[in-house]
């Protein structure tokens, strides 16, 4: 994807001063409203190549006729109980069923509100309390109690592909007294975390992701013929821009595989197995992939990269074009870019790349607290508004927190949103993330509320109160650390508490070390002195790292899993006969785990079979077995 171009007026003449010219720029323009919608697109594919696969997973293909009467099918066993504007929680994997479910909730005009496929029961149930939601989707194995005493009607969705749930059930229950309803003229609404320890709901319009879809397929070609990844985790927006701009472009989508996501290896060669021509991915899943050589038989001429802050350029070995994307939910997925080329004459710079400049219709504008126009080369809060802006959130006071009117010199786009993101804007507008203004932190690509992951400790009643820090590493990775003041008399185990709040929060908000305390530092202001309790933490992994003491008897693989792990999870009282994921290991640092294994042993394990592994202890032995193997192989 090539940088949107910057008009004249936004460019600093002096080409070098900062200050110079305001921290404004402008994408290109965006194309002209009111043409075909997001579903009007895809049914001109169903039209015009019926015959041409729409999904194919693995053996299993659905071509756009199949896939359109499925999606009829679906409509009409919900038409009965689902209406216009309606929330449905879809609690699917990446699959054909999915695809089919939210062509069918467009095709009835309700609103598409993906959860993930194993969302929890504590999580349901704040949305359900929270939010007008009037079914939920999904396997009912999988469902929460909650869920499984209400009507349940069978769906007829297909249990073919690598995900695909065997059975899929609407589950309907009747509306919390109070929940909040989607805003007139949503397509779909995404949860992001709450400050106030609740998720909160964006709406989004069917204008503002058909503006996104046709900058997608301008920027990567995407076409009939190709085959576009369904790689991101449902639950996380960049997954819409996936499944829509296959379908809106006559491509194929192709569902990943859960194993194949945070395994580098697996991840390519499953790249070039599907024939993955435009794929979209998180950031912590792709740096992995730069690391190493990169397959110069890949048929991917275009990755989309996002979610997290990217630390490196792609080498000028990498075949594909990589875009560093950023953009909140609240301004539909993307809304800067920077792409980044193999011929580009900065391809070996160390430099942390740019989140780029303005994608059509977008405009952007550094702010200072008081909402002025910062100059260039100084560092605010970025500001984005244009096409992409979301209709705001299911809560009206919120939205009116964060969409707020424009500086005076952009008053013609009539609101914008508040990212809470410290950025700065070079002379040429393009522009560099800094990190967040607030509490709010990145995991794994995730944006987490601290308060959110309080809340789910203080429902404990063995926990008076939690405060949640993020101290980062030396390159810059951020790990959540929860300081658990107990409840008079009460005595809670750090393992007891992780084990609650697991079924309450996704996987990237459950921290990675809890810490008792019998009281929280204080502020000059009285309040909660969170800097302390970072540098505490922080202090008392230093000191058990230098601590740690390592097992005599330990062979030299044990060894390497055991520190690699202390390491990755940040709690040096690990030990052998831990479990890797109750010991605080998540899939994301599975992926890490794997390549370090691999580059120190040159033995290549997949995450499903470490996964399996009942302690480290299991996992080292599984390396010897392996390079053993090998070698009477060659022998």
């Amino acid at each position: 994807m090539t940088a949107e171009p910057i008009t004249r007026q936004d460019v600093d003449p002096a080409g070098s001063t900062p200050g110079a010219a305001p921290s404004i720029a402008h994408g290109a323009p965006a194309a002209a409203s009111g043409g075909p919608g997001v579903l009007a697109r895809y049914e001109e594919w169903v039209r015009s190549a019926p015959g041409s696969p729409a999904v194919i997973d693995g053996e299993h293909r659905w071509s756009y006729a199949e896939l359109d009467a499925a999606a009829d099918a679906l409509a009409a066993a919900l038409a009965h109980r689902v209406r216009p504007g309606d929330l449905v929680g879809v609690c699917l994997d990446r699959s054909a069923a999915l695809v089919v479910t939210a062509v069918a909730l467009a095709r009835i005009g309700a609103v598409y509100l993906p959860l993930g496929p194993r969302p929890g029961e504590r999580r349901i149930t704040a949305v359900t309390e929270d939010l007008g939601v009037v079914c939920l989707i999904g396997d009912p194995a999988v469902l929460p109690d909650r869920q499984a005493d209400v009507e349940l009607v069978e769906l007829p969705l297909s249990g073919a592909g690598a995900n695909a749930a065997a059975s899929v059930v609407a589950a309907f229950a009747p509306v919390a007294p109070g929940a909040r309803t989607a805003v007139p003229g949503t397509l779909y609404a995404v949860l992001t975390s709450g400050s106030t320890g609740r998720p909160k709901a964006v709406a989004v319009a069917d204008p503002a992701l058909t503006a996104l879809l046709d900058w997608y397929r301008a920027q990567t070609g995407l076409a009939p013929g190709d085959r576009q990844s369904l790689l991101i985790g449902v639950a996380f927006d960049p997954h819409l821009m996936e499944l829509w701009g296959g379908l809106t472009s006559g491509a194929a989508l192709v569902p990943a595989p859960d194993e194949v996501r945070w395994d580098p290896a697996a991840l390519t060669g499953w790249w070039r197995e599907a024939g993955v021509t435009v794929t979209v991915a998180a950031t912590p899943m792709v740096e992995p992939l730069l690391d190493r050589p990169w397959p110069q038989d890949l048929p991917v001429r275009h990755l989309v990269v996002g979610g997290d802050r990217m630390r490196r350029r792609p080498g000028p070995d990498v075949t594909a074009t990589v875009h560093n994307a950023y953009g909140p939910a609240e301004a539909t997925v993307v809304t800067t870019t920077h792409a980044m080329r193999a011929d580009d004459p900065d391809v070996h710079s160390a430099a942390a790349p740019p989140i780029g400049t303005p994608i059509a219709g977008v405009s952007v504008a550094v702010t200072d607290a008081d909402g002025a126009v910062v100059a260039r080369g100084e560092d605010g809060e970025l500001r984005v508004g244009g096409s992409c802006l979301a209709l705001g959130y299911l809560d009206p006071e919120l939205t009116a927190r964060r969409f707020t009117a424009p500086p005076a010199a952009l008053a013609e786009l009539g609101r914008m949103y508040r990212t809470g993101d410290r950025v700065r804007m070079a002379a040429d507008g393009a522009i560099e993330f800094l990190g967040r203004l607030d509490d709010q932190v990145k995991i794994s690509g995730v944006r987490i509320e601290p308060a959110e992951v309080e809340a789910a400790f203080e429902q404990d009643p063995a926990v008076r109160s939690a405060v949640v820090t993020a101290p980062r590493d030396a390159e810059g990775r951020a790990r959540l650390v929860a300081h658990v003041l107990p409840a008079a008399g009460a005595a809670p185990s750090p393992e007891v508490l992780l084990a609650a709040v697991r079924a309450w929060l996704p996987e990237q908000a459950v921290p990675s070390t809890v810490e008792v305390v019998d009281a929280f530092p204080l502020d000059a202001n009285g309040k909660v002195d969170r800097a302390v309790l970072r540098e505490r933490a922080e202090e008392a992994r230093a000191h058990a790292a230098t601590g740690a003491a390592l097992p005599e008897d330990a062979s030299a693989d044990e060894l390497l899993v055991l520190t690699t792990v202390r390491d990755l999870i940040g709690r040096p009282d690990i030990a052998l006969d831990d479990n890797f994921s109750d010991a605080g290991g998540t899939s994301i640092l599975v992926a890490r785990l794997l390549e370090v294994l691999e580059r120190e042993t040159r033995v290549h394990l997949r995450a499903p079979e470490l996964l399996r592994q009942p302690d480290l202890r299991a996992i080292a032995a599984v390396i010897e077995r392996r390079r053993t193997a090998t070698a009477t192989a060659g022998a």
